[in-house]
């Protein structure tokens, strides 16, 4: 027997949905959604791509799925070097490079920083991090909290992004682990004080108060630009402004 059925179903729980409501969106009967999910109907290959569009899967999850009803995978990881990414790896940097003077940077999907405009890299050389280090690891480690002003309010609104990601998802381990030791961090403030929460750094005696807009490739094919996402820093206050196109010269 595939593995497809209880694929099916772990996701359908995954989403909150019911097998009616499952099948009214997909417009079939919910007994044919009862039947995959049993094992006593097989799916086409057009019936996975419409339960996955129904479902919001990411396209990890939807090959899996294909693969587990016994079809070829259908989106791969393209070589980020080849020539029919050179359009894509234009894009990023020219997000990158023109959001100077305030920092910018792209992580995937576990926050491994994969690109960063010079504002960022000098942000973060001050926390030792670099391209091709963890944003997860920083946040579980014992040198970001005395940094951050507001660091109650930061892991607070950090935790509940990575359950959000991790359940958009699917599940990511390492995420709902992060999210758990966030959400144990005491102090956080009850009051809003501003329509966004920045994260206020403490670099000497410099105070950069920062918030992030996130981008993504609208109509991704590509596992890889699928998982990719731009975070574009702005500064929360007129001294932020001021003390970022100092550093930039």
């Amino acid at each position: 027997m595939s593995a497809f059925p209880e694929t099916l179903k772990t996701w359908r729980k995954t989403r909150r949905l019911s097998q009616l409501d499952l099948a009214l969106e997909a417009d079939v009967s919910s007994r044919h959604i009862s039947f995959l999910e049993t094992g006593r109907a097989r799916p086409s290959r057009d019936m996975i791509g419409r339960l996955s569009d129904v479902m919001q899967l990411p396209l990890a999850a939807r090959n899996q799925m294909l693969t587990h009803a016994g079809f070829a995978a259908q989106y791969s990881a393209r070589d980020w070097d080849g020539a029919d990414m050179a359009p894509v790896r234009m894009a990023i940097d020219h997000m990158l490079d023109r959001h100077a003077p305030y920092p910018a940077l792209a992580l995937d999907r576990l926050w491994i920083l994969h690109k960063m405009n010079g504002p960022a890299r000098t942000l973060f050389a001050g926390l030792n991090v670099t391209e091709g280090d963890s944003l997860l690891d920083l946040m579980m480690s014992d040198h970001l909290p005395p940094l951050i002003e507001n660091w109650p309010d930061v892991a607070h609104h950090a935790a509940q992004r990575l359950r959000t990601e991790s359940v958009a998802q699917g599940g990511i381990a390492m995420l709902d682990r992060v999210a758990a030791h966030l959400a144990q961090v005491p102090g956080r403030s009850d009051t809003a004080l501003a329509p966004v929460v920045p994260t206020i750094y403490r670099l000497g005696e410099a105070r950069l108060s920062l918030f992030a807009t996130i981008a993504q490739f609208g109509t991704p094919e590509d596992l890889a630009l699928n998982e990719l996402k731009i975070e574009l820093y702005f500064p929360a206050d007129e001294a932020s402004r001021v003390i970022l196109e100092n550093l930039t010269g």
